[in-house]
């Protein structure tokens, strides 16, 4: 095959020798060419990537910037109808973009397509890569006389790879800013919550990394008899099997309040202080043990609330024994002593009085579920609410039974609910499991693998779940289930303490990645 030269430094060598110098060929053609071809055109503007279309430089630099420009069509003349004399204004405006080279497209229809045949594209600090085709309608910038609808068409293309050296910059805004039908894959930074995040085709996810989350779940509390509670934090690694082991101290004797956690905080809300119900908020961080710190105080809640959890708020609902209340509160982990009325419990299409909750409900990254509880007669009710948003709650739809002081975990795709009371006050060992995604009733799934108890508590990894304690004749045992597969809970180890309804929280729950 022979080389060819057409400039300084540029052989290439032709492959097959299909198309060569005074060669005639037939339609459709092509020229192959073996290696890299290398030229100068020193090629300015806005690039689109598409189609292979010439010799162009390994570096094609983007050096001007794409500006918005404008134009008249027209003026208003002298008519009967706007009489001798009338003033000449423009009929039209419009704008177009100018200041860059064009590379393709229809623009003035030199439909012109170019692609570099390295993997360099070099582009100029503060100048434009891409700009996609962009319908101005209406009032311009500098007003316009008749309405119109014009398109903008600039070279619009895609790369397999980008390398940025300075600051790169996704697009940005708050919650009720994202687009209605967002593309899969598209990624944004969210102004509300400081976060990245990503839609996954189904709903919007958080970036997340690995902030030394050990799969350590952490139990506070709890009452030991009618009369009587603990005060000790526990914690156990939750992937391993083992006793569990002292943490610190809460503030004061406490059960029975919302547990609430993300990788790095774990929250307790609320909760019963013989002889009251008890509002204070105290927090611990996960990865290092001490004693509680204040948080705040709740406006509601104390005995029997219900706690979920996200990546960036926690939510208590419930409780307030023995009158009960319909009230959600909303804390953010990162803001100690704020909390918001984020709603109501309405899911079965009135006011809830629920309270003989658990410490935790099921939850995902952007959904959680409250299940249970009396008020004052015993439901299976489950209720979700999309955790970011101020509504309430809304029916998603019923456990196996009629139950209280059940206790859930949270696994990527499923909700457990285990043990629990009836209305014949019996203690219940069933666990149910339901699908977080999709409303619908709960499913069995298997048993605790022990005497049914009330009041137990448990904390999860994305795939393992972890149930303490309860009574009514108290226990500090401890037995796990694999959230993926139905089945009867196996032996984990001992609690310090035989305690029922102590609080909870973990640090890799199934309701981290959200809002």
């Amino acid at each position: 095959m022979p080389n060819i030269r057409i400039g300084f430094s540029s052989d290439f060598t032709l492959k097959d020798g299909i198309v060569g110098l005074g060669t005639t060929t037939g339609s459709g053609a092509k020229l192959d060419v073996d290696g890299v071809a290398k030229a100068d055109y020193k090629i300015t503007g806005v690039a689109t990537l598409t189609s292979y279309g010439g010799f162009i430089a390994q570096k094609q630099h983007i050096i001007e910037p794409s500006t918005i420009g404008f134009a008249t069509v027209g003026l208003n003349t002298e008519s009967a109808a706007t009489g001798v004399g009338a003033t000449h204004v423009p009929n039209q405006y419009y704008e177009t973009e100018i200041g860059f080279t064009d590379l393709g497209g229809v623009h003035h229809g030199d439909d012109q397509y170019f692609n570099t045949l390295s993997e360099d594209l070099v582009i100029d600090d503060g100048q434009i890569l891409n700009i996609t085709n962009t319908e101005m309608v209406g009032v311009t910038t500098i007003g316009e006389w008749d309405p119109h609808t014009h398109a903008s068409y600039v070279c619009a293309g895609s790369l397999e790879q980008v390398s940025v050296t300075g600051h790169f910059s996704v697009p940005c805004g708050g919650i009720n800013e994202r687009k209605e039908n967002p593309v899969e894959g598209t990624v944004r930074f969210n102004d509300d919550l400081n976060t990245l995040e990503f839609f996954n085709g189904v709903e919007w996810r958080q970036f997340t990394y690995n902030q030394g989350q050990s799969g350590r779940g952490i139990y506070a509390g709890g009452y030991d008899s009618p009369t009587a509670s603990v005060s000790t934090i526990e914690f156990i690694r939750i992937s391993t099997l083992g006793n569990a082991t002292y943490f610190g101290d809460l503030s004061e004797n406490r059960y029975s309040g919302a547990g609430m956690s993300n990788s790095v905080t774990g929250i307790f809300a609320g909760g019963w202080t013989n002889p009251a119900n008890d509002l204070d908020v105290y927090y611990v961080t996960i990865a290092s043990e001490g004693n509680a710190i204040d948080f705040g105080v709740d406006s509601s809640g104390g005995w029997g609330a219900q706690g979920t959890s996200s990546s960036t708020r926690g939510l208590s609902a419930g409780g307030n024994y023995p009158t009960g209340v319909d009230t959600i509160d909303s804390f953010f982990f990162a803001t100690k002593g704020v909390k918001f009325d984020y709603g109501d419990l309405k899911g079965n299409g009135a006011t809830n009085n629920y309270r003989g909750r658990s410490s935790t409900g099921c939850n995902s990254p952007t959904r959680s579920l409250f299940f249970g509880g009396y008020n004052p007669a015993y439901t299976s009710v489950i209720e979700s609410k999309i955790t970011a948003s101020d509504g309430d709650t809304v029916f998603f739809g019923d456990l196996i039974s009629k139950m209280r002081l059940a206790s859930g975990v949270s696994g990527s795709t499923r909700g457990i609910v285990a043990g629990g009371e009836n209305p014949n006050s019996d203690d219940l060992s069933e666990v149910q499991y339901i699908t977080l995604s999709t409303f619908g009733n709960a499913q069995y799934f298997g048993d605790l693998g022990r005497p049914g108890r009330r009041g137990v508590s448990g904390v999860s990894t994305l795939t393992r779940g972890v149930f303490a304690g309860g009574g009514p004749t108290k226990v500090n045992n401890m037995s796990y289930i694999t959230i993926t597969s139905a089945g009867t809970g196996i032996d984990f180890g001992d609690l310090s303490n035989a305690v029922g309804q102590p609080n909870t929280a973990s640090d890799s729950h199934g309701g981290l990645g959200g809002f």
